[in-house]
């Protein structure tokens, strides 16, 4: 599908996606390395893919792939050291240039956002214009290249961005959104992953195509009542969400990689605890609560999985946070002996603003509040880590620097 002579009268979302961020930020200053597989990661040791250029992932280089595998696959690549505090100063500039077309802009990582380009057409023209205009402005200011998206609605301008990488445009013009997404394969949903797609596929859902014509209730038999209905309208082109401005942490969590796999559950459920301790006390200076509380867990061979569970009462009490999460982690039933652990991790998720009626009249964590509130106090007063748990004594100063905050995660990148 050209974009020049397409109807985008309506496609009013923009979805833009900086393309190989990290490894293009990185290039900027090795034009030796441009043209070339490169793998932008710590060589050696428990590395993993921060980013790769495209030449690299025609050898199956992935983010957040295990180095290791990374060169195996791809032995001539160049590595390139990660530098965070480039990739954030490029990431500010580019996001500058979003603002300066328009007001409506919703980041949703680093390197990727999307624009209401809806009250701009009138300043500097069409959608498929302004899309023009934002990738010349980017290559000309930064020296990068992106990918946009346009169409009417979120999950299309996404869909279209993906379509157009690298260094590429699409336009789906409203009337055309049914026609472009029938063919597709289930997995082109939002939200479908490896297990969903293949519990569509057993009832011989394939296509968007089944997906749209499948009755309702067969869809929420498959995946349940909610994603059963999300599926059915993303399915026929239908997704109300706007582009939301306001910044607000949707979840808070840490996680930890130790620097050897981990069997002993003694040592997971002193991690865990001290995980459980720091999202509670972040919680509770962003004035938040948790209503949900997730696990995550890697194991050696680096296959990983999650698990939630929704809180009777939200909380921002450290405790409480952790006594959840164990449960959750003893109902895993696990062999660690046969499964060793390589990462955990904690997170507080559908969070809400404390005070007013966000508490029970009855408050069953009412003690260990008292308590981390006191510590908070403390910690203000004289720094983390003077006093906590007696049981996070026998934390080591490593523990601390391999932690991963939720608010800044692990980067890798697209």
């Amino acid at each position: 599908m050209t974009t020049a002579d397409v109807d985008d009268t309506g496609a009013h979302i923009l979805h833009v996606d900086m393309d190989a961020f990290f490894a293009s930020v990185e290039l900027l200053d090795r034009p030796d390395a441009r043209g070339k597989p490169a793998i932008v990661g710590h060589a050696g040791g428990r590395g993993v893919v921060t980013s790769a250029t495209y030449e690299a992932r025609r050898y199956g280089v992935r983010s957040a792939m295990p180095m290791a595998q990374a060169m195996r696959l791809c032995p001539t690549a160049i590595i390139l050291p990660p530098h965070y505090e480039k990739y954030v100063e490029y990431s500010k500039r580019v996001m500058d240039i979003f603002h300066e077309v328009t007001p409506l802009v919703e980041p949703l990582s680093i390197d990727e956002a999307f624009l209401d380009v809806s009250g701009a057409g009138r300043l500097l023209g069409s959608p498929r214009r302004i899309a023009e205009l934002v990738r010349s402005r980017v290559a000309g200011e930064t020296g990068l290249t992106c990918s946009v998206g346009v169409a009417a609605t979120k999950f299309m301008a996404k869909l279209a961005s993906g379509r157009a990488k690298p260094d590429g445009l699409l336009v789906i013009p409203p009337g055309e959104t049914i026609a472009f997404l029938r063919p597709l394969p289930v997995g082109a949903l939002w939200g479908v992953g490896a297990s969903t797609q293949a519990a569509l596929e057993r009832m011989g859902l394939r296509t968007v195509a089944d997906l749209a014509d499948a009755p309702l209730h067969v869809l929420q038999k498959a995946v349940g009542d909610a994603s059963g209905r999300r599926l059915h309208e993303l399915a026929n082109g239908r997704d109300p969400r706007r582009v939301v401005t306001e910044s607000r942490e949707k979840s808070i969590g840490h996680e930890n990689t130790f620097g050897v796999d981990v069997d002993d559950p003694d040592t997971l459920r002193r991690e865990l605890l001290r995980l459980s301790t720091r999202v509670g006390e972040r919680l509770r200076s962003h004035g938040m609560l948790g209503r949900t509380v997730a696990i995550k867990v890697r194991f050696s061979d680096f296959h990983t999985i999650t698990r939630s569970r929704t809180l009777a009462e939200p909380t921002s009490v450290g405790r409480r946070l952790f006594e959840e999460a164990w449960q959750i982690f003893e109902a895993l039933e696990l062999d660690l002996r046969r499964t060793p652990i390589r990462l955990i991790g904690i997170r507080a998720e559908q969070l809400i603003d404390a005070g007013g009626d966000a508490l029970a009249l009855w408050d069953p964590d009412e003690e260990w509040r008292s308590t981390e509130q006191t510590l908070d106090a403390v910690s203000a007063r004289f720094g983390r880590g003077v006093i906590g748990p007696a049981s996070l004594v026998r934390r080591t100063k490593e523990a601390d620097a391999e932690s991963t905050d939720g608010r800044n995660p692990r980067w890798v990148s697209d």
